[in-house]
């Protein structure tokens, strides 16, 4: 049996787990103001060490990105997602873990056509369009200065 679009839509929206937006929005602020939290740590404690600024800077988001990829590898970055929702896309850890995941889902197929194939599949639209769209900026800062 087909349904029309108006039928599946008022099925869709009956069948559909309605959520909590308030509460949704309150942990995905809690979670992703923590791992902000856990970079300015980082940076401090690499300060601390006597690191210059700079190289403090990039050992954080390192760190960050370490961390990430690490969760996502052992399975708890999901979880956290599952909870957190949008709170992990903080940009430095959701891409890590949108790098890092399906490379994990298709590592099977073997490192060329699993991991290496389908490693971007979902950042790389983000890689391409953000460098798109910096040129583009950038072109334009150029003229209008």
């Amino acid at each position: 049996m087909r349904m029309d679009k108006a039928t599946y839509r008022k099925y869709a929206e009956e069948s559909a787990k309605k959520s909590n937006i308030l509460l949704n929005i309150s942990k995905a602020f809690i979670v992703g103001g923590l791992i902000c939290c856990l970079g300015e740590a980082f940076l401090g404690l690499y300060t601390k060490l006597g690191i210059n600024l700079e190289t403090a800077k990039i050992l954080e988001t390192v760190t960050l990105i370490f961390l990430s990829a690490l969760l996502t590898g052992l399975g708890f970055f999901d979880n956290i997602a599952k909870h957190a929702g949008a709170g992990t896309l903080v940009p430095i850890t959701g891409f890590a873990n949108a790098v890092i995941a399906p490379a994990i889902d298709s590592k099977s197929e073997g490192f060329i056509m699993g991991v290496g194939a389908k490693m971007f599949v979902i950042a790389g639209p983000v890689i391409v369009y953000g460098t798109i769209a910096s040129i583009i900026y950038g072109v334009a800062y150029f003229f209008i200065k």
